[in-house]
């Protein structure tokens, strides 16, 4: 997709991009970071906020070499500041970001979407675990999927051998506290998004899963700068979660919304697939979660999110131009519905 191209959404003013030739722990230049913003505002769209600076495995294991990464993440915060861009969207999870078992599941419809089955993870050496989507990523590199990161699979898990939910937690909070002297003097927002799906993978500890864990994190450190990003599919892949009820325990703390929708296989809840945004399409009431946010004057960015490839579209799989494109228009709508409706 092109910026040409979003820009002729109905709605959106701004997106949210990033230095797709980043690796995590590397330094971001104030330079980089400008022509970066400037490419995106002379196509008439606003930079919304970056996802992601991604976090190092040094910085989420506790390794002795925390702190050097953690500098370069702080210098690389203080060069978004001076650039004037307020969001951060990053994740903590261990080894994996989001995980899923196909990248193209084929839909009653034809579409595909992206879907995950426990039973296949249970089935599958961790090692594998690229090899086996890499054939469906259309030439693409997702990040937090890197080859160069995945070659070094069995390095990063025995950098994980010790961690556990209550370590990552505190090195968590290592970090945030580390960090917030630099989102206070720029007012940069960190969003933190949650693990997807919401329970432990290959034995990986998950800490950012349901509404007693997130709130552990705001309240462990109590800064507005240490946020949210409220992603309803991830979240959402654990069914017991209330999506509606968690953005409500979260005012002033949600900096960044994905409203999406999922489709869980009536076998198991530990089966779904990315479904179509109305909430006719999939599991969730995607009124009563825009409700949620509009409730609690929620003024971020919100996006759709991990739509699913249509009308012969090929690129990075979720994260296709048309679909979303749908997706957009239909939170919009739900968006200028709940207004009139407080009239």
């Amino acid at each position: 997709m092109s910026l040409e191209q979003i820009r002729q959404i109905p709605g959106v003013t701004g997106v949210i991009t990033t230095l797709y030739d980043k690796m995590p722990g590397e330094l971001w230049t104030q330079e980089e970071i400008h022509d970066l913003k400037r490419y995106v505002e002379e196509h008439g769209l606003n930079l919304s906020g970056i996802e992601s600076v991604n976090v190092h495995d040094s910085i989420k294991t506790g390794a002795p070499d925390r702190d050097k990464y953690i500098d370069a993440y702080i210098e690389t915060l203080e060069n978004l500041g001076k650039e004037d861009i307020h969001l951060v969207c990053y994740n903590f999870m261990p080894v994996f970001d989001w995980t899923r078992t196909e990248l193209a599941r084929v839909l009653p419809d034809g579409s595909t979407a992206l879907a995950y089955n426990q039973t296949t993870v249970d089935n599958m050496d961790p090692a594998n675990m690229f090899d086996s989507i890499a054939g469906d990523m259309n030439g693409t590199v997702m990040p937090g999927w890197e080859p160069e990161r995945m070659e070094k699979i069995k390095e990063l898990f025995e950098m994980y051998k010790d961690i556990d939910e209550e370590k990552l937690f505190e090195n968590l909070v290592y970090f945030l506290e580390r960090i917030m002297p630099v989102c206070d003097k720029y007012d940069i927002n960190m969003a933190i998004h949650p693990d997807d799906p919401a329970w432990p993978v290959f034995g990986l500890p998950r800490i950012i899963t349901s509404k007693e864990k997130i709130l552990r994190v705001m309240k462990a450190v109590d800064n507005k700068h240490n946020g949210v990003t409220f992603c309803a599919g991830s979240y959402g892949t654990n069914i017991k979660n209330d999506l509606p009820e968690m953005i409500r325990a979260l005012p002033g703390r949600i900096h960044f919304a994905h409203v999406r929708n999922l489709k869980f296989n009536s076998f198991s809840p530990l089966d779904f697939e990315e479904a179509p945004h109305p909430s006719q399409c999939g599991t969730f009431d995607m009124y009563e979660i825009v409700k949620a946010l509009h409730d609690i004057n929620f003024d971020g960015p919100i996006r759709p999110d991990h739509g699913r490839m249509i009308w012969g579209e090929v690129g990075m799989p979720g994260y296709g131009l048309y679909d979303r494109a749908l997706g957009a228009t239909y939170i919009l709508g739900l968006w200028e519905a709940i207004e009139k409706n407080q009239k």
